[in-house]
């Protein structure tokens, strides 16, 4: 009974684990997808502020720094976005990868925990807490 409740218990993670896999996976290539849609939205980078509880921690040399590499990332930021629709394919292969190496480690959990059951069985089976059968005197 043991065994099956703890290969019961490795399905159920291991359906847990397909669900969050796939969701996530579809999260991502929603994400990716639609990414190449905001090309341009990094246009006013340059003009960000910075929030005012951060402005004291700020030293008044570095900020107009900070500011003009901030302003620098939008071309780059910009780059990345139209990219990012081609990688789509490839969020699915890696999608497979991770959900492989985890159903793996959820098998060989299951597998383990078989052997362990079976040497706590075994342990207890040769222990003598079975009681032995007494021959009747006729």
């Amino acid at each position: 009974m043991f065994y099956a409740l703890s290969w019961i218990f490795v399905a159920l993670l291991l359906a847990l684990w397909s669900l969050t896999t796939w969701a996530l996976h579809g999260i991502a290539v929603w994400t990716v997808s639609s990414a190449g849609a905001m090309t341009g939205a990094t246009s006013g980078i340059g003009s960000l502020q910075w929030p005012e509880w951060l402005a004291p921690w700020i030293p008044p040399d570095m900020a107009p720094l900070l500011s003009s590499m901030l302003a620098g990332l939008g071309p780059i930021i910009d780059g990345l976005l139209q990219w990012a629709p081609a990688l789509s394919g490839g969020l699915t292969v890696l999608a497979w990868i991770v959900w492989g190496l985890g159903a793996f480690l959820l098998l060989a959990l299951g597998v383990g925990a078989h052997v362990l059951l079976a040497l706590w069985r075994r342990r207890d089976g040769g222990s003598g807490s079975t009681p032995a059968r007494v021959a009747s005197v006729g």
